[in-house]
Order: structure tokens, then sequence, then C-alpha cells
């Protein structure tokens, strides 16, 4: 029989076909291989999900094996070239690219909403001084869910679409506030003659100037840079916001615990990472000496590799000509040349090369944001803004889907077995 997989059990002789579909068996069809008729059946053990597929998804398709990255069907080279932010995001939340007038009206009901209560800049004023921008940002999201209690009607289709614009617009906003806050310069109020990343900038850079005019090549790399991080598939962040959506909480909750797991080193952090090994790197002349090391297991090469893939990232090809275009405007980030020798050498040597470790998006990303002034505790804010609207969709994605329920993995229970209590007077 076609598009099945037949499974013989040599624990019994029995033998289960089992149906194929897209590439992937049902575990919960596992749970018929049974010993005996009274046992649990069948799992499968996958720690980190290597393998395991745990949603049917339409927004975001990545082959790592051939580089491929496209968000509803278009390739992110096109998007990276021909559209905007707000047009991406619009694409990867209502699965299309929007019509002129639909993008008008879209990009109005955003820049509507960029205002935030004045409540929040209370609550921003009691983190201390030096607080990290990222714990100050996902405490803002969370506490948003407070000042919108109709975002707990989440299958109300019209609160849904009105949480959706509050978020994508409001990130920016509690951004720059968090950035304010630990520079000690007053916030900025948005300004809605601007685009969404000029905007942005103007809440972030503005001073004493009467109006804020942002650089139009850093406006558009920091647009691109939002494009290239709006979405990718089922990592750390977006399977955090599915997780914690299926209980059905409202979505600035949910958001707020994706935008922690996104705090991390390993995820969000990554670029920042980078950065440092650069910076401890310090010389061209000494790239060799570093290489040699991680190769004889005495460090990591931060910046290379990737879970998914397996060849060049797309996305790591476009920002490092954003770079260039960076640059010219801010002068060269003096680890930019630390960074080419260290790809030219990584890309030339076997150990690498059979290892498939290519440079990733946190390659150059962290270059440019630290050129553009962006201080490094900010790189996991700014990878947040974009990521919004990745996290919604995939939030939507979830609720409407039939088949998903409460995210609850099973285990497997390797502790004692079952044993008398023994009584404190009797214990050694």
């Amino acid at each position: 029989m076609a598009d099945t997989l037949t499974i013989t059990d040599n624990r019994t002789g029995r033998q289960y076909e089992l149906p194929i579909q897209d590439g992937t068996i049902r575990a919960m069809d596992l749970r018929q291989i049974k010993v005996v008729p009274d046992e649990f059946g069948m799992m499968t053990y996958d720690p980190a999900f290597m393998n395991t597929a745990a949603c049917r998804s339409a927004i975001t398709y990545i082959d790592g094996d051939k580089g491929i990255l496209m968000y509803r069907g278009y390739p992110i080279e096109e998007l990276a070239e021909h559209s905007d932010f707000l047009e991406t995001a619009f694409l990867i939340l209502f699965g299309e690219l929007p019509n002129p007038a639909q993008l008008d009206g879209w990009t109005r009901e955003v820049t509507l909403h960029t205002m935030l209560h004045e409540n929040i800049k209370k609550f921003l004023e009691g983190f201390r001084y030096d607080a990290h921008p990222m714990g100050m940002f996902l405490s803002a999201v969370g506490a948003l869910s407070t000042f919108y209690p109709d975002a707990k009607n989440i299958f109300d289709v019209s609160s849904r679409r009105l949480q959706t614009v509050r978020l994508i617009a409001k990130v920016p906003s509690l951004a720059a506030y968090a950035y304010r806050h630990t520079i000690g310069r007053p916030y900025v109020l948005p300004d809605n003659e601007l685009s969404f990343s000029g905007n942005f900038l103007n809440m972030l850079f503005k001073m004493t100037e009467p109006r804020y005019n942002p650089h139009p090549v850093l406006e558009r790399a920091l647009d691109v840079l939002f494009i290239l991080h709006a979405d990718h598939e089922q990592n750390c962040s977006t399977h955090a916001m599915r997780g914690i959506g299926s209980s059905h909480v409202d979505p600035y909750s949910a958001l707020a615990g994706a935008a922690a797991a996104l705090y991390g080193p390993l995820h969000g952090g990554a670029n920042e990472a980078v950065l440092r090994m650069l910076t401890e790197i310090g010389s061209i002349q000494n790239v060799p000496g570093f290489i040699k090391r991680v190769k004889n297991g005495e460090g990591r090469l931060m910046g290379f590799g990737h879970r998914v893939y397996k060849s060049y990232d797309p996305r790591a090809k476009i920002i490092k000509r954003i770079a260039d275009l960076v640059f010219e405007v801010t002068g060269k980030n003096p680890l930019l040349e630390i960074a080419l020798e260290l790809e030219r050498i990584a890309l030339e040597d076997d150990y690498f090369v059979s290892r498939k470790l290519y440079p990733n998006v946190d390659f150059y990303s962290g270059l440019i944001y630290q050129a553009m002034g962006f201080p490094v505790d900010m790189f996991a804010v700014l990878f947040a803004i974009p990521r919004t609207a990745g996290w919604i969709a995939q939030w939507e994605e979830m609720l409407t889907d039939s088949e998903q329920k409460i995210a609850r993995p099973r285990q497997v229970y390797i502790g004692s077995p079952r044993r008398a209590y023994v009584s404190r007077d009797k214990r050694k």
C-alpha cells in the first residue's frame, strides 16, 4: 500500500501499517503498538524537538540544505529588495501582499497606535537606570495585558485584529522608551509623518532638533533587518508563543513569554556573542590562532552554523550587502576586517566546510547595529520588534487550527519505582 509505513515490533512479532502524510507519521498512531493491552503504548523520545513537527503551518518555509527562506511563498531575497517591513508584516499576518489601498490603511492603523499609555512611563521608571532593555521590554509587553483587558477575547476576530495592530505599533515605542530610560534621556513621542523604521530611529535618537530626520540609508537598512527577522518557522521563541498561547491566555502575556525565550544568548543574544568574540580576537593577525583554538575544542566560532541551515544562511548574504551601505554612512566598524578575515578562512577550511558551518544572520547584524549607534544590550530588543509579526501570525494560526490543544509534552520517567514512606525518625 502506497504512502504507509510498515513497522514490525520484534517484541511481539506484530506488524502495524501507519499512514504517511506530508512525509510524516502521526505520533498518536504509535500508541497502538503495545506488548500487553493495558500498557500506555509506544511514544517517541525527541529532546529539543530535533525531528518532531508540532504543527502544520502556512507561514514560513525553510529548506536548510538549499539555503531557502520564504514568507508565504515569497523568497526572502525578493522581499528584502522590494518590500518594506509593514508590507511584509501584513503578508505574514494575513497571507497575501496588500494592494495599495490595503497597505495605506494598514500603515495608517499601525501609525495611529504607536502612542503608549502615560502609565507605561511610570511603569518603566520603576526599573533601575542600569536595567537590561530586554528585561524592561518583556515586562512592559506583559503589562500591556492589564491595559487592554479586551485582549482576553481571543476568539473574537475583530479583537484579535485590534491586538495585532496594537502590538505591531507599540513594541517599537516600548523598545525606544526602554532605551531612553537606560541612558537617562526623556522619552520621545512618535512622529506620525515618519515611516515605521524612521519613527523608531526618531524615538531612539532625537535630541533637541525640532524634527528628527533619519538618514535614508540607515532607515532602509533597519527596515531590511526587520524584514529578515520577521519570522523563522518553529524556533525557540515561536514555540514558546504557541505553547503559552495554547492555554488561551491573551496575546500580550504569550508574547512576553516569547520575548523571554528570545532573551537567551542561544537565541536573540547570538549577535551580541559574535561582537564579543570579534572583540576578544582583537586583530586580523590573531584570527589564525583563534581558528586553531576552535578546531582544538578550546572555543566556539559564534555566528557560524545553524540548527536549520546546512548551507549559507540566505539572510546573511543580504545583511552582508546592507553592511557595505551602512558603513559608507557610518564609517567602517573596526571589527569588520576581523569578521571578513574570519569568514574567508572558515569558508576555505575543510574543518568548517565539512561540518557545514556557514555564516548565519547573526554574524553581520551585530556589526551593523553597533555602527548605527545601538549598544549591545539593545540587540535582542531589535530582534523582538520585527519578530512580533511572526509571533502573532503563529499564535493566530495555532488558535484557529482545530487540531491544536493545550501544549502538554509526554515524558520518559526514569525516577525511582514505587516505594513506601519512611517516617523521619527512621531515616538514615
